[in-house]
This record gives C-alpha cells, sequence and structure tokens, in this order.
C-alpha cells in the first residue's frame, strides 16, 4: 500500500545491495499514511525517459482485481505472448508483485531497477508503492514484454499505476473498502475507479449493478464503455459455460482453475479485454481454453488437498466475506467449521464477521502485527456485535490460531482462514510442506 514519503536520513542501497536491504530502506523511508496524487511519480517516470510500446491493461475494482489480472496473464500467456503482470500485496516474496513470462522476477533485476529509479528521481519523493509501480514497468522495458498487466493497487484515479496510458481498463466491482480515501458512497468509490478510464479507449465494467458515474464518466472522458449484462455476459450449463459479447459467442468453455461462484464474471471480463486488444493480441479458441484451466491464484478460495480440509482465502471486506460465505455454504457438509481470521483495525471487521456468523463454528482470532494490525479482542468484540453465537476464542497470532485449528480440527471438520493477506502468508509459512502451497485453486 502506498504511504506518504519523508526524507530519510540514510543513503539509498546502492547496486550490489540485496533486496532485502533496499525495502527496508524504502519501508524506513515513508511514513504510516498514503499520499494520494500522479505528479511527483509522473516527473520520476519522465526523466527515466522510457515509453511503453507494448499494449497496457489496467484492472481496478473493490475485489477480483487479482483473479482477472492471473486469467488475463494466463490466457495471454498460453497463446505464446511475453506478459508481464504487476500486482500487490504479495503472500510471501516481494518478487510475486512483478511477473515476466509466468516467472516472478529476480531479486538482481528489481534492485537494478531500484537503482535507476533512486538516481532518476533527484529530491523528489517517491513512497514504496510508486518506487514499486516505476520498477515494475521498466522492468516490463526492459524485458521487452508483448503487454503489460497493471493491478491498481488503491482507487484509480490517483494510483501510481494510472501514470500510464492503458490500451484498455478493467473495473471489476466497486463496494465499500479504504472509504477514508475513496469515500462513503459507491458513487464517490465508483468515480475513484472509473478514474482509469482514458480518452479514446476502452473500459470493461464487470459490476452487475455499477453506480451511475461509471457510465457517466466513460461518456466525459470519451471511453468505449462495455458493461457486463448489457454488452458482453456469460450462461452456465452446470458442466460448461458460454461467453457472448458483439458478433461473439463462445460456448462450451472449460470452468476457470480457480474456485469461487464469482469467477465466471471474472473470466467474461477477462474474455471482453481479449476481444477488444484481438486486433492487436489475436487469441485463438484453443488458448483460451488453455488459459482458463492452467491459471493459478494463490489465496482466493484455494483449498488444501488432505483432512481436514483448509481453506485460504485473503476476503478482508464484506463484499469478499459474502462470496466467501457463499463459497462455503457450496463446500457441502463439515462437522464443525473453524475460522482462523485475522484482520486490520481500518477494515470494516464487524461488516466482514457478519457475512460470515453463518458459516462458523468456532471462532480463532489472532492479533495481526504492527499498528495496522487488530487485536484478537477486536475481533471478538466485533462477533459479539455482529450476534455470533458458539465458542470464540484470542490468540496473539494467525499461526497460534492455526494451530489451535489443527489440533482440534478432525477428518470431518474445515478450517477456513481469512482476513487478511498477511493472515493468509503466515499459515502459508507455517505450512513448510504446505500441501501445495504454490498455487492450487
Amino acid at each position: 500500500m502506498p504511504s506518504e514519503p519523508l526524507p530519510s536520513p540514510a543513503p539509498a542501497p546502492g547496486p550490489q545491495s540485496s533486496l532485502d536491504q533496499w525495502l527496508s530502506h524504502l519501508e524506513r523511508a515513508t511514513a504510516r499514511t498514503i499520499e494520494m496524487g500522479l505528479e511527483r511519480c509522473a516527473r520520476v517516470w519522465r526523466a527515466l525517459k522510457l515509453v511503453p510500446t507494448f499494449p497496457v491493461i489496467t484492472v481496478g475494482g473493490t475485489n477480483g482485481k487479482g483473479s482477472v489480472c492471473a486469467l488475463l496473464e494466463s490466457i495471454y500467456s498460453c497463446a505464446g505472448y511475453r506478459v508481464g503482470l504487476y500486482t500487490s500485496p504479495h503472500l510471501l516474496r516481494y518478487n510475486e508483485r512483478v511477473r515476466v513470462a509466468q516467472r516472478e522476477a529476480s531479486d538482481e533485476a528489481l534492485v537494478q531497477a531500484f537503482c535507476r529509479i533512486e538516481a532518476a528521481r533527484g529530491d523528489t519523493s517517491l513512497t514504496y508503492f510508486e518506487f514499486g509501480t516505476l520498477a515494475a514497468m521498466l522492468i516490463f522495458i526492459e524485458a521487452r514484454v508483448d503487454v503489460a498487466i497493471l493491478e491498481v493497487g488503491l482507487g484509480g484515479r490517483l494510483d501510481a499505476v494510472n501514470i500510464f496510458d492503458n490500451d484498455c481498463a478493467v473495473v471489476t466491482g466497486i463496494d465499500f473498502d479504504h472509504m477514508e480515501y475513496l469515500g462513503n458512497t459507491r458513487e464517490e468509490i465508483g468515480f475513484e475507479k472509473a478514474g482509469i478510464f482514458k480518452r479514446g479507449r476502452a473500459a470493461v465494467c464487470a459490476d452487475p449493478d455499477p453506480p451511475a458515474v461509471i457510465e457517466s464518466h466513460a461518456r466525459d472522458v470519451g471511453t468505449d464503455l462495455l458493461q457486463i449484462g448489457r454488452d458482453f455476459g456469460y450462461t452456465s450449463d452446470g458442466a460448461h459455460w458460454t461467453y457472448w459479447g458483439y458478433g461473439v459467442r463462445r460456448a462450451g468453455l472449460p470452468y476457470p482453475a480457480l474456485r469461487g461462484s464469482y469467477q465466471l464474471r471474472n473470466a467474461a471480463a477477462a474474455l471482453a479485454v481479449v476481444d477488444e486488444l484481438k486486433e492487436r493480441l489475436p487469441v485463438a479458441m484453443g488458448d483460451i481454453r488453455r488459459g482458463l484451466t492452467e491459471v493459478r491464484l494463490p489465496g482466493r478460495f484455494q483449498v488444501l488437498p488432505g483432512r481436514p480440509v483448509v481453506v485460504l482465502d485473503v476476503a478482508h471486506n464484506p463484499q469478499a466475506a459474502r462470496a466467501l460465505a457463499t463459497d462455503l455454504a457450496g463446500q457441502g457438509r463439515f462437522r464443525n467449521t473453524f475460522a482462523v481470521i485475522g484482520m486490520f483495525k481500518d477494515k470494516d471487521i464487524a461488516g466482514v464477521v457478519r457475512e460470515l456468523v453463518p458459516r462458523i463454528d468456532v471462532w480463532l482470532a489472532a492479533t495481526l502485527p504492527g499498528e495496522r494490525g487488530a487485536s484478537a479482542e477486536r475481533v471478538l468484540q466485533a462477533l459479539r456485535e455482529a450476534g455470533a453465537e458458539g465458542e470464540a476464542h484470542a490468540f496473539p497470532t494467525p499461526a497460534a490460531a492455526f494451530a489451535e485449528a489443527s489440533a482440534r480440527a478432525g477428518e470431518d471438520d474445515r478450517i477456513v482462514v481469512f482476513g487478511s493477506f498477511i493472515t493468509v502468508a503466515e499459515i502459508m509459512r507455517e505450512l513448510s510442506n504446505p500441501r501445495d502451497c504454490s498455487g492450487i485453486a
């Protein structure tokens, strides 16, 4: 997440420094609050005198951004394109944020990019997120990718990725999150999300009931808006699904390898992008099929093999929690469901737990580290306010909560880990032989 920059008394690391040294330096050189705006980041990019010559796809939205990005990366990679993918946050390693040809960027590539940005910025301050965004695009240009997919970090209009003109923008959905920065209504939040629309370019909206500002802003800036349910969409017959758009119908499609009832909507949005860019990036039907079946995205309704069933989901706002509750209900019957939950205190904790109360039998709340981390006691208070009944216990860490769940859960039980990327990542680390945390979805 981007944060307000402060001058750092310590000199920046050099090209021989490690990636960890660079990341520690960038963390120390920033404060905790968020600074929105594009001018500083754009000024440094202009100083680097680099211009992407490949198509750029920018993906924003409250939930579903990561899934759409992963689907696009998989489809275009199966079609033989060299794909650059920039996402955030990461789960286990910073390198996850920057991928070229489906491989994480090396420490060396990231360090060299940071050094070039440091040399170019002069006295212009940059945030942690802005450094990372510029580094990703620099790496993509050096790697000569065929297409770059950029995930918005926060909002859209003032997010660092928006300094790059996109050839197609995607808004996956609009709901309540980061309201202290984006506004308190769906109209206000939608305006920030729609800020990635570009004049004369296409935009895809996958929210089935978007606020009116999405269409009005597209009209104001001269963007060709494709709205799900009107300009493109999907149907499902149980065994396969069908995508439809202007002059195109793709029937008998395999379901995406990403679990979750909402993934067909994300897949339809990805295919709408593919159709919009088909002149520059043609994709065969067989590549679409392969891309759908080979896509991987850890931490999004990720079901680990073995018993008891373990589900990892980074859901951290009410909309995502609602989707998680729906998918838990569709998994079948379990004797008990144990919830390992850890959240940030600036999130709608009460709203999240309220959505999941009917699906959880035992709550194991964990305290997250740092000033943003909510205490386990605060989560328990939210549970009481939501009317949760049954067992609820506090633990100092997600790992401690998961150890308790693992000790108590039998083969007919289920453990659900959610609430934050940090919560899921800690459990992934705990699973030293991670029952394949590498990407089962």
